[in-house]
């Protein structure tokens, strides 16, 4: 059973089962009788999110709108047919990210690429486009007022160039899609958050992530809801353990551009990047189990290949 934090009763955290229990999350927020998801995670969600609706009294009608960080596939590959039930919503979306919603044939394709044609089917199914003019752009610093609550929209690159985060300031929440990291409540539990940076391809940045965090704890927001995973608190101190991670991998980056083989590039990676996360959960006074290290592994493994994407293109410009 996975505990939430609840600081808002009108804020509720909806675990997507994307891939399995406790790995990506979605929010629904209460305003009167109006509704708004962020993060609209895989079409295989859908049917959780709309049955959360109807768990709390109400229809997919009083959805105003669904927002997604980014359009990075567990983020917003279900944003089409959660639009098609939710008939009054619109999709708020950065504007790099808003034209692969439109129309998500290149993500597709890209996707693909990566997954491979059965596991991209597995985890995705069939991504629907969103109609153009059910699409609003939100630009960097605008703010939304929804009922009494009101929505400030960040740009923050880093993670991807086509990602914002949402600061909501009633309930002093900020909603950081990928970058303020990951953090799953299964692994060092309500006293002790284990934290890290995601680095998966292809728009990893260092420099933009550590900007990104300082964005991130400037609003002064008291609580970060995470799509992987759920909401944490104490933000100046957790961006201490975010600051030191991105430094560890872009050592790791750096290290790796000695190797020439791209397979020999991700598996080098893949085993510092295992060592840091080891360590990191020794200083933390953890001691992973054997399923908790199997459930970070998919984690390892596309921070690896983020890294290797980057050495790639920093071997690329040398040749240039």
């Amino acid at each position: 059973m996975i505990a939430y934090m609840n600081f808002d009763s009108q804020i509720h955290t909806i675990d997507c089962e994307y891939i399995e229990s406790g790995v990506a999350s979605a929010y629904l927020i209460q305003e009167g009788d109006r509704l708004c998801f962020v993060e609209n995670n895989t079409n295989y969600a859908v049917p959780r999110l709309l049955a959360k609706i109807e768990d709390l009294g109400f229809s997919p009608d009083q959805v105003d709108y669904c927002i997604i960080t980014h359009v990075h596939l567990d983020h917003a590959g279900g944003s089409g047919l959660l639009l098609q039930a939710c008939t009054n919503a619109k999709l708020l979306a950065h504007p790099k990210a808003a034209r692969h919603a439109i129309d998500p044939s290149r993500l597709i394709e890209s996707s693909k690429q990566v997954y491979g044609e059965e596991m991209f089917h597995k985890l995705y199914g069939e991504i629907l486009p969103v109609p153009e003019e059910r699409v609003r752009i939100m630009g960097d610093g605008e703010i939304l007022q929804w009922g009494s609550r009101s929505f400030q929209f960040l740009y923050t690159k880093g993670h991807a160039n086509h990602h914002f985060c949402i600061y909501e300031s009633k309930s002093k929440v900020i909603f950081t899609g990928d970058a303020f990291g990951i953090a799953y409540p299964q692994i060092g539990g309500k006293n002790q958050v284990f934290i890290f940076p995601t680095t998966t391809p292809t728009d990893y940045n260092a420099e933009e992530a550590f900007l990104a965090l300082d964005k991130i704890v400037n609003t002064g927001a008291e609580f970060a809801c995470l799509t992987h995973f759920g909401a944490v608190s104490n933000l100046p101190e957790l961006k201490k353990d975010l600051v030191f991670g991105y430094k560890e991998m872009q050592k790791i980056a750096e290290s790796a551009l000695a190797f020439e083989d791209s397979t020999d590039i991700q598996a080098y990676c893949e085993s510092q990047i295992r060592k840091f996360i080891n360590e990191l959960a020794s200083t933390k006074g953890i001691t992973l189990s054997e399923e908790q290290s199997n459930f970070l592994e998919n984690d390892i493994r596309l921070n690896a290949s983020g890294l290797a994407y980057w050495v790639s293109k920093e071997k690329a410009k040398k040749v240039s």
